[in-house]
């Protein structure tokens, strides 16, 4: 990656896994425009180091066990004298929601990091031109790209009735809740044979086949069931 000939583009590096911060400094270090100020080992320490050291780029890692990254995002983001750096979050996986929350809090990048190495050099140009990076990709229109980050999620947790229609769902709810096929249809007013029609169908929706095992999915899950009274 052949960075425009300038200052030297300065970084901090974030990471709770000295084997992968170390591993991290000797590939950036690598690129000639590219210098290392310093290394944190928790978000906490990353905030402090970039206060002090103001650098260009802060490489921060999203899940560390003291103080995560999105917990340091937002230490640097809400302070009235926020550190002008463009932070680069690392992560290993990233749900669509803490991708939309660390965009939201400032962030400029999102890179997984099984990424190649020329993936994140290129993440960093784009960032220090002014755009954003998030995955594998360059990012000019931040809130065009956030409203659909965020429409994917819905449209994600939508998904999770997995293909269970609304009245399904309804006997679903009521299974959770013990009620028998005879109540349930006295219920709903609709026969029990209806009722037998409609779990059959769930049982193969969700590849369960006893009660049990369907109140379990649900609870597992985490499907959008109304609670029934």
């Amino acid at each position: 990656m052949n960075f425009k000939k300038s200052q030297p583009i300065r970084i901090v590096i974030a990471d709770d896994h000295p084997i992968f911060r170390d591993g991290l400094r000797r590939l950036l270090e690598a690129e000639p425009n590219l210098t290392v100020l310093g290394e944190a080992s928790d978000g906490a320490e990353a905030v402090k180091m970039a206060r002090q050291l103001k650098p260009d780029i802060l490489l921060l890692d999203l899940s560390m066990p003291k103080h995560p990254g999105l917990e340091a995002l937002h230490d640097l983001s809400s302070q009235s004298n926020s550190t002008p750096v463009r932070v680069i979050l690392l992560t290993a996986a990233a749900e669509k929601s803490q991708i939309v929350e660390a965009l939201q809090l400032g962030a400029r990048g999102v890179v997984l990091k099984d990424s190649a190495t020329q993936l994140l050099l290129k993440a960093i140009q784009v960032v220090m031109s002014g755009e954003y990076w998030v995955g594998r990709e360059s990012v000019s229109n931040l809130v065009q790209y956030l409203r659909t980050l965020v429409q994917s999620s819905s449209d994600e947790a939508r998904q999770r009735k997995f293909g269970l229609t609304p009245r399904e769902l309804e006997i679903v709810a009521a299974v959770v809740a013990g009620y028998s096929n005879k109540e349930v249809a006295e219920y709903f007013k609709i026969s029990e044979d209806t009722v037998k029609h409609h779990l059959s169908n769930i049982f193969d929706k969700l590849g369960v086949s006893t009660r049990l095992e369907l109140a379990l999915f649900a609870v597992n899950q985490s499907l959008p069931l109304k609670s029934i009274v």
